[in-house]
């Protein structure tokens, strides 16, 4: 039996401000609190994220929301185990944001700082609700990721594909850009999607018979932005999502049966993790559950709340590195960093990351 373990965590790499309180014991988690504002209004009249309005709101939120997540959670500081906060990668004004309070909260009040990769935040954010045990094949999908990674375990990541340009919640966020329908866009062009024909614009499936796990959306971008020049119609419109989505799922699940054809599940069964915010897409979800069946695989999917950016997942990460003897001894040196790959092999030859592990001091 471990000692339980009661961790704050803290998320701001882009466009929400998220605190949480979880309590960590013999593997499994409980969430006392999960707080989490978006900044939606702030962004929408500019159709995307834009970093300075971002770190504003975050200095404006992020002790408000902290606050919320304590008294939400029944408890003091001083019954914590440890604080956690995303030290990366994001936007690096909230990131910096998020480190500093994070690291002001355990310094005052006596207790470890664990810097969180934001990614490794997706990777575990399963585990929050459900069974999930390693190893596992884990598909991250969001605005600015899109990979494929062997997940062996805690800290033990290997990087089997990724994209060659844009991540899918990027090529998303585009195409409603393209055809006006607002902010956020993955969500809007999702709901346009559901009366389109999907078989009504060709588009190209790029990389699909190349071998390999790695992806390219930015020419079906191309593609879509061709067709959006003619679209003046909610139909035509209608269509181009439908069939944009469509090409999306066709690659994504093509190279999801790739990879779990491959993967090493060791004497258990394969397991197919699906994280991110792309991750709550119903037809996405859909089409990754027929792959995954095709090879007697087992789809996990966090909770639609836990696949967007989320503090719960950042407390988790905390708490599991915590357990394990992993947490950085000098935590409160290290520092914000806007990239930070999740497998080793890229770390180390990330200019960045690479160069030393706590990069700029915050």
């Amino acid at each position: 039996m471990s000692k339980p373990l009661t961790i704050l965590g803290i998320e701001t790499s882009c466009d929400e401000t998220a605190a949480a309180v979880l309590r960590y014991e013999d593997g499994c988690a409980t969430l006392l609190s999960d707080v989490i504002r978006t900044q939606l209004a702030e962004h929408a009249p500019y159709l995307g994220v834009v970093p300075e309005i971002a770190a504003r709101a975050h200095a404006e939120l992020a002790d408000l929301t902290v606050a919320a997540a304590m008294n939400a959670s029944g408890l003091s500081y001083a019954d914590l185990d440890g604080v956690a906060a995303t030290a990366g990668p994001g936007l690096i004004g909230g990131v910096l944001v998020g480190l500093m309070t994070g690291k002001a909260i355990a310094q005052a009040a006596g207790k470890p700082f664990i810097p969180v990769n934001h990614l490794e935040g997706h990777a575990l954010s399963p585990r929050l609700s459900q069974d999930c045990p390693f190893p596992y094949l884990l598909l991250l999908v969001s605005g600015g990721h899109c990979q494929f990674l062997d997940v062996r375990g805690l800290g033990d990541y290997r990087r089997l594909g990724s994209t060659i340009d844009d991540a899918v919640g990027e090529a998303f966020d585009k195409v409603a850009k393209l055809l006006s329908l607002g902010f956020p866009g993955g969500p809007a062009v999702e709901a346009m999607a559901r009366s389109g024909n999907p078989q009504a614009h060709d588009f190209p499936r790029p990389l699909l018979s190349r071998p390999g796990l790695d992806m390219s959306f930015a020419g079906l971008k191309t593609a879509v932005a061709r067709a959006a020049a003619n679209a003046g119609t909610d139909v035509e419109k209608a269509d181009i999502c439908a069939s944009f989505q469509a090409a999306i799922c066709d690659v994504l699940a093509e190279k999801t049966g790739r990879a779990l054809e491959s993967f090493d599940a060791g004497t258990g069964d394969k397991r197919l993790v699906v994280a991110g915010g792309v991750a709550s897409n119903k037809a996405i979800r859909a089409a990754l559950e027929t792959a995954a069946q095709a090879q007697d695989a087992r789809l996990i999917a966090p909770p639609l709340r836990h696949c967007t950016d989320n503090a719960a997942m950042i407390a988790l990460a905390g708490a599991e590195h915590l357990a394990a003897g992993l947490g950085d001894a000098d935590g409160l040196v290290s520092g914000a960093r806007p990239r930070w790959p999740l497998d080793e092999a890229s770390a180390k030859a990330d200019p960045v990351f690479g160069a030393g592990r706590r990069g700029a001091k915050a």
